[in-house]
């Protein structure tokens, strides 16, 4: 945790740490915010429990509302969250609705809206059916230095970085244990419409996740939503564009609360 004023949480995703926000944290410490940027469960040097189960997205909530306990953050926060770290941003709105004032969801829509999305999503993420099994996945993602992970990842400006910490024993497993504990529920569970603000940020060149799916998210708000597109730039947003995503989360999170 850094900084003094107005509490943010900042969610990374696959397959990185709280490092992701290296750029971003003294931009928005800079202007008044308490930044926390953990390494979800799993992740960097987090705990990093065994089972599959562990690592259901409600888990993680549980683990960011105590963390938030731990540091004596009591009032609504602001939320920003990228790849695995926006859908936990979106399903810690729709579980605390009371604890969130407003949220930046980066690539990855509402739950249902990424569930219903169109035949272009359902073909760039065929890679979550691959990552389903167990140590083939591992084995083909860290055959030959990484190389497939580093070939998926191709867009990541800083990948070597999450390479060091994916190569350390059960890492990677616990990474893709997300994909794994989270598919049947994220097209089964009854979804809620979110009732805190959200602003949806999608880049053009994003080359695991569609347009619409983001895009789609306004019909299962019941709270003002708002939509920018990021031209030239790809998955990575927060590593790739970080002065432009700071401006545009910051002038977010300053709308007064009506």
């Amino acid at each position: 945790m850094s900084g003094s004023g107005t509490p943010l949480l900042l969610l990374h995703g696959f397959p990185d740490s709280r490092k992701m926000w290296h750029t971003i944290s003294p931009l928005f410490t800079a202007n008044n915010y308490k930044v926390i940027a953990p390494d979800l469960r799993g992740y960097g040097d987090s705990p990093m429990p065994i089972k599959k189960a562990d690592y259901k997205v409600d888990l993680i909530v549980a683990d960011l509302v105590e963390l938030l306990k731990a540091h004596n953050i009591t009032e609504p926060i602001c939320l920003m969250g990228h790849d695995w770290g926006s859908v936990i941003a979106w399903c810690f709105a729709l579980a605390h609705p009371d604890l969130v004032q407003r949220v930046v969801a980066l690539s990855v829509g509402h739950p249902k809206a990424y569930a219903r999305a169109g035949w272009k999503q359902k073909i760039k993420g065929l890679y979550v059916l691959g990552f389903q099994f167990t140590l083939l996945a591992e084995y083909v993602l860290k055959k030959n230095d990484f190389h497939r992970l580093r070939k998926w990842a191709k867009q990541h400006p800083e990948i070597e970085t999450s390479i060091q910490y994916m190569s350390r024993p059960g890492r990677l497993t616990a990474g893709l244990n997300y994909y794994r504990s989270n598919l049947v529920s994220a097209f089964t569970n009854p979804w809620p419409k979110c009732r805190v603000p959200v602003l949806g940020i999608w880049s053009s060149e994003d080359s695991v996740l569609t347009e619409d799916q983001m895009t789609d998210s306004e019909r299962y708000m019941d709270a003002q939503w708002k939509f920018m597109r990021i031209d030239n730039v790809g998955h990575w947003i927060p590593l790739e564009a970080p002065k432009k995503l700071f401006e545009i989360a910051h002038n977010w999170f300053e709308i007064q609360v009506e």
